[in-house]
């Protein structure tokens, strides 16, 4: 699976430990950012990973932040793109199995590398079940075409 990483300043560290585990895990990543401690604005590295998944350029993408909100705004205002905010397993399993998420954010000061490793193992283990859920996609993906 290709996926595009990006994260903040404040979720770099967090950043560097799940590139590692995708390598291990066999998935390849293109990592958008930022790359030191130094402040940035994270709408500017949120908006890339988004944007790259919605033009179809990546399966998949994942955004780091302090909490993981801020990245799952942003996302969320792309087009075409369902950012799930996941601080458990049961939730990254859901957001993709349920709602086929196809961003994940996640936050550093929120869950240590341990469970954010098992976070993302288990939304990439996730496939969307489609049968009611793909009716309920359906319905929120409406609200895209809204005036």
């Amino acid at each position: 699976m290709n996926i595009a990483i990006g994260c903040d300043h404040r979720g770099l560290n967090l950043k560097k430990a799940i590139i590692e585990l995708l390598s291990q895990i066999g998935h390849s990543c293109e990592d958008f950012g930022c790359h030191d401690t130094t402040p940035v604005d994270y709408p500017d590295i949120g908006g890339k990973v988004a944007k790259a998944v919605a033009e179809g350029r990546f399966e998949h993408g994942i955004l780091i932040c302090s909490t993981g909100i801020g990245m799952s705004m942003v996302a969320n205002k792309v087009p075409g793109i369902r950012a799930a905010l996941c601080h458990d397993t049961l939730s990254a399993y859901r957001s993709r199995a349920h709602n086929d998420a196809n961003v994940l954010c996640l936050g550093e000061w929120v869950v240590g590398e341990g469970l954010a490793k098992d976070i993302v193992k288990a939304y990439l283990g996730a496939e969307f079940e489609g049968g009611r859920h793909a009716q309920r996609l359906e319905k929120m993906q409406a609200f895209e075409k809204l005036p």
